[in-house]
């Protein structure tokens, strides 16, 4: 729940009386995490004028941002001549916020934009149903933390006038880089991009062949196909990821011919999970191919203690704001340990140049924004604490989900950290469930409900259905469940005891 605003008397009357006050419930509600929201500036003013410490102010709106007061604000309160009632009123309605929490109902209710409830009300008309639905993913709940820090730097941003890469782009790539213990990071436009300079890096090109696994998004062949290259798919295994013995297979009936083209291999470390990285590197090595790790929903998972990102020649990711690590808009990333890869990619990015206007190769523009590098940066140190509450969140799952024939959890590969972009499951009735849990106010998604070699885009490769069985059964049976870092256990609960009930009618 985050389109709740509250103004300062609700968190005045909470000081005052200790949490023993009319305003339990409400603060109950935030306390554990259940309830989040916007408070403006002046909350903050008005507790710290009655001389409170400002580590007990932050405690008791701890699930709240703070609203800076903006010019837009003041100047609407100044053109109608209002006071604060209007300012609290006014930055609402900023985020599109209907409902208000006020112990001071009487200053509202000429206002036909708010509805305003005291904080008695709040169990009677939220709490009650705060768990009884369930969007697919939050985007705007982690904002609470983060919220005045992308606030400040993005002012910075404008002030400075430097829109496209520097310092906080800077900033961002050293830091992701440490994060996953590789020595360079790359800031780029998106993970499309990052796959495709990391093809271009390693020399991929016209008439070259790519191995990339059948079951992950497009974006990961087409990484190959925008250099020129063929991609050749193959089958998934048990953890939805590239298998090995049919990548074995497949590379010793190629390379038993003369003139085969394979030059790379793409491993998807699909929705969070690791691939098989010793195995598929063993069988690189015997045949002399590069590996790129494709990690763009994998951001800090590893493999028997390695980051991802080390296992590669490059890797890329991607922060689509949806994944674990996720920009307010288009952003990727190449991380490598190679400082000649390294080079020529971020030549390639900036339209082959280093010193500017000396262009050494043929490049494109593919610069990470300034504002999408201070939005990363901002979250990078709540990134750790944020996955470890995805894997808890998937150990919930798998244990409310257990006992119900008709549902199969995902299985974790021995070794691996896996950090949970997606929680994806195999059901029965998959379309049936799908429209239940909707109806229920569930969401999910499908990833990916046709595989890469049934897509018209591959058509002409002339693959045909039934090539690679394993991917194609999944793909009718695999539903993801809602997943992020905010999801509570209430509603873990909720959604499990719902899949239940579906079959047991």
């Amino acid at each position: 729940m985050n389109d709740i605003y509250c103004d300062e008397t609700i968190f005045l009357e909470c000081i005052r009386e200790q949490g023993k006050g009319p305003c339990q419930n409400l603060i109950n509600l935030v306390s554990n995490n259940k309830l989040n929201g916007w408070i403006s500036s002046q909350v903050k003013y008005e507790l710290l004028r009655l001389g409170l410490a400002p580590h007990k102010i932050t405690e008791t709106t701890k699930s709240f941002a703070e609203v800076p007061l903006r010019s837009s604000i003041t100047d609407l309160m100044m053109s109608h001549k209002s006071g604060i009632a209007s300012l609290h009123i006014l930055t609402a309605m900023q985020f599109g916020i209907k409902l208000i929490v006020t112990m001071a109902l009487k200053r509202y209710e000429n206002s036909v934009e708010v509805t305003a409830i005291t904080p008695h009300e709040v169990t009677e008309k939220i709490g009650v149903n705060i768990e009884k639905t369930v969007p697919f993913l939050d985007i705007k709940a982690q904002h609470f933390a983060i919220y005045n820090k992308i606030d400040n730097s993005i002012t910075d941003i404008i002030s400075s006038g430097s829109f496209v890469l520097g310092k906080y782009v800077e900033q961002f790539e050293k830091e992701f880089a440490q994060a996953h213990n590789a020595k360079y990071c790359i800031g780029l436009s998106t993970g499309t991009d990052a796959l495709h300079v990391a093809m271009t890096c390693i020399g991929v090109g016209v008439g070259d062949e790519v191995v990339v696994p059948v079951n992950t998004f497009i974006a990961t062949a087409e990484g190959v196909s925008l250099v020129g290259a063929t991609p050749v798919f193959v089958d998934s295994d048990k953890y939805y990821n590239m298998d090995t013995e049919a990548l074995a297979h497949l590379l010793e009936k190629r390379f038993s011919k003369p003139g085969c083209r394979i030059k790379a291999i793409i491993p998807v470390h699909l929705y969070g999970q690791p691939a098989k990285m010793d195995e598929i590197l063993r069988i690189a090595e015997k045949y002399k191919v590069i590996v790129i790790e494709d990690a763009c929903q994998a951001h800090l998972a590893s493999y028997k203690g390695v980051k991802v990102g080390n296992f590669g020649a490059m890797t890329a990711f991607s922060f689509y704001p949806g994944k674990n690590l996720g920009a307010y808009g288009e952003a990727g990333a190449i991380v490598t340990n190679n400082s000649e890869l390294y080079k020529h990619a971020k030549m390639y990015r900036q339209h082959g140049e280093i010193e500017r206007y000396h262009h050494e190769i043929i490049g494109h523009n593919y610069r990470m924004e300034a504002i999408q590098g201070a939005v990363l940066s901002a979250k990078m140190k709540y990134l750790p604490s944020w996955t470890e509450k995805r894997k808890k969140n998937a150990r919930l799952y798998s244990d409310f989900l257990s006992g119900i024939p008709q549902v199969i959890s995902p299985e974790e590969l021995h070794g691996a950290d896996c950090v949970y972009h997606l929680f994806v499951v195999q059901v029965e009735r998959r379309d049936e469930l799908r429209a239940y849990l909707e109806k229920h106010l569930i969401s999910t998604g499908l990833h990916y409900p046709v595989p890469l070699h049934l897509q018209k885009a591959y058509s002409s490769l002339g693959y045909r259905k039934g090539d690679f069985p394993v991917a194609e059964r999944v793909a009718g049976n695999m539903l993801s469940l809602p997943m992020f870092a905010e999801l509570s256990e209430e509603q873990i609960l909720y959604v499990c005891n719902t899949i239940r009930k579906f079959y047991t009618i």
